[in-house]
């Protein structure tokens, strides 16, 4: 909505460079209401860049830099932006719930244990929506928004256990969202809902991407899986991890507030557990964490020995002891 808020002009056929410039004005500038006059703004500049990115797609770490505006695919595979589901989930932190959550079809990581792979390995599947379509959704769920969504929400509080209608936030993740990031700042360029937004994300975004989401997101709801690259390539396939996703936790830090996920992995509580609670301790005092003990073996787990069973009860203890003595503060 502060992006909204924000108005400018531009020439949607400006050179990308041109447009990074205004943006970067805009985001910076003490001004709240942008360039008086303007019949655009800053939201709606985002939504260009990111589809200019498109040219030469660079919204992850891997730069594949193919055209997706002319079809091509890069290594995650995503063409057009597709739904796996939505619904409210009320299985996430307890502090985002109920968090009506978005989850797209594909994903920038290869991740050989991943407990979604059935969405995550296929980009094609779910159903495609246009912006304006995904906006009216999110509208559906905002309190303040919908006499017909009204109607359907108290029909649903009288009966026991139903599952709440109205979110506190949109929850967009996957797969993962990052592939899908022109489509979801299109969705809020069209959307009147004033419901936060949260990011649920690998974080293995480049900084260009960062920077447009900054000013759109309210909470990252991050997922950092690995306290070594060796660990990142062999178990998802990525290049290049922990600098580049602890880089984006310190970006993520100074827009919003983050909240932290680890899923505790088998035998990688020394490589992996201990140096992330241990960066994260020094890096983000402030954020929340939640040490998670739901790995279980799934996908291709069966395929690597040290990752065939879940985590020993003492193996979750000893990582709970560890980011205590850290005095983090933990979620979940």
């Amino acid at each position: 909505m502060v992006t909204k808020a924000r108005h400018c002009d531009f020439d949607p056929d400006d050179d990308i460079q041109s447009l990074w410039e205004l943006h970067d004005e805009l985001l910076l500038s003490d001004d709240p209401e942008g360039i008086p006059g303007g019949g655009s703004d800053l939201l709606q500049l985002k939504a260009r860049i990111a589809t200019k990115i498109f040219d030469e797609c660079i919204l992850c770490e891997r730069r594949c830099k193919v055209n997706r505006n002319a079809g091509e695919i890069g290594k995650c595979g995503v063409g057009e932006s597709r739904i796996s589901s939505e619904f409210i989930h009320m299985g996430e932190e307890p502090e985002i719930i109920p968090s009506y959550t978005v989850f797209f079809s594909g994903c920038t990581f290869r991740c050989v244990y991943c407990q979604n792979y059935d969405i995550s390995t296929n980009p094609g599947g779910g159903k495609k929506l246009n912006p304006e379509e995904m906006a009216r959704m999110i509208e559906e769920r905002d309190s303040k928004l919908g006499h017909r969504a009204k109607r359907i929400a108290d029909a649903e509080i009288s009966l026991p256990f139903a599952r709440p209608f109205w979110a506190k936030n949109v929850n967009w993740v996957g797969g993962d969202p990052t592939s899908n990031l022109p489509f979801i700042l299109s969705t809020l360029t069209f959307c009147r809902s004033g419901l936060p937004q949260v990011w649920n994300s690998n974080m293995y975004l480049t900084r260009e991407s960062m920077r447009l989401l900054d000013g759109v997101i309210d909470i990252y709801l991050t997922d950092f899986k690995y306290g070594n690259d060796g660990c990142a390539r062999r178990l998802s396939g990525v290049e290049n991890y922990f600098d580049t996703v602890s880089r984006n936790h310190l970006l993520a830090s100074e827009q919003c507030d983050v909240l932290v996920r680890h899923l505790v992995l088998p035998n990688h509580i020394e490589c992996c557990t201990f140096p992330i609670l241990e960066w994260v301790a020094e890096n983000l005092p402030d954020a929340v964490i939640n040490v998670m003990d739901q790995y279980r073996p799934e996908h291709r787990a069966s395929e690597f020995d040290e990752i065939m069973r879940r985590p020993t009860q003492a193996e979750i203890a000893s990582a709970l002891k560890r980011a205590e003595e850290l005095n983090l503060s933990l979620t979940g």
